[in-house]
C-alpha cells in the first residue's frame, strides 16, 4: 500500500513524534525506491542494501529536520547519495592506508604472530568491557547484537527468531551499533 499526499504528511508527523508504526510504514513505502537507486549506482546488492539501511537510520534520526515543502522520497535519495559519497571517500582513504600498511609490513617482518599471554589478557578485558557496555543497551538492542555477533545468525534467521521483517532487523541492528558506539565513546 503506497501512501501519498495528506496521509504521507500525517505519517511523517507521527514519525516525528516517535511512532514506530509510522517509521515502519515509511520504511516499507520507500525502501524499494532508495534500494533501487543504490543498485543502479553499485551493481552490488550488499553495498546497496547497507547504504539503504544507513539511509533510513539517518533519516529516522533526523526526521525532525524534514521540511514538508519538499518531497520525502527526494529527501531520502539525497541522504542516500551523500552516504554513498562518504563511503567512496572512506574507501579511497582506506585503500591508501592499506597500501601504506603493505609497504610498512615489507619493511618490518613479524617473527611470531601468536598472541602473547599479555595479548590474551587484554583481549579478555576488552571483551568483558564490551559485554558490560552492551548491557547498557535496551533489551531489544541487546538481543539483535547478541544474535548477530555472538550467535552469528543471518538477518533472515534473526528475523524469524524475533518475528520481525528483515528490514526492521537491519535498522534495529544499525541503531544498536550506533548506540553502542556512543556508549563506548563515553566510557
Amino acid at each position: 500500500m503506497e501512501i501519498k499526499g495528506d496521509e504521507l504528511l500525517q505519517t511523517i508527523q507521527k514519525a516525528k513524534e516517535g511512532s514506530q508504526l509510522a517509521f515502519n510504514l515509511l520504511l516499507d513505502n520507500f525502501w524499494n525506491s532508495v534500494h533501487n537507486f543504490q543498485l543502479k549506482r553499485h551493481q552490488n546488492e550488499n553495498d546497496a542494501e547497507d547504504i539503504t539501511i544507513q539511509t533510513f537510520s539517518k533519516a529516522f534520526d533526523k526526521i525532525d529536520t524534514f521540511d514538508e515543502k519538499y518531497q520525502f522520497k527526494t529527501w531520502l535519495i539525497t541522504i542516500s547519495k551523500n552516504i554513498h559519497i562518504d563511503m567512496l571517500r572512506k574507501k579511497k582513504s582506506s585503500i591508501l592506508a592499506e597500501s601504506y600498511k603493505v609497504k610498512s609490513a615489507e619493511i618490518y617482518e613479524v617473527i611470531d604472530d601468536n598472541p602473547t599471554p599479555e595479548d590474551k589478557i587484554i583481549t579478555e578485558q576488552n571483551l568483558a568491557k564490551l559485554l558490560k557496555d552492551i548491557k547498557q543497551l535496551k533489551p531489544k538492542y541487546q538481543e539483535v547484537i547478541n544474535l548477530r555477533y555472538f550467535q552469528e545468525l543471518s538477518y533472515k534467521e534473526i528475523s524469524e527468531q524475533i518475528g520481525e521483517p528483515i528490514n526492521n532487523v537491519k535498522v534495529k541492528l544499525l541503531r544498536a551499533k550506533k548506540l553502542l558506539a556512543e556508549i563506548i565513546k563515553k566510557s
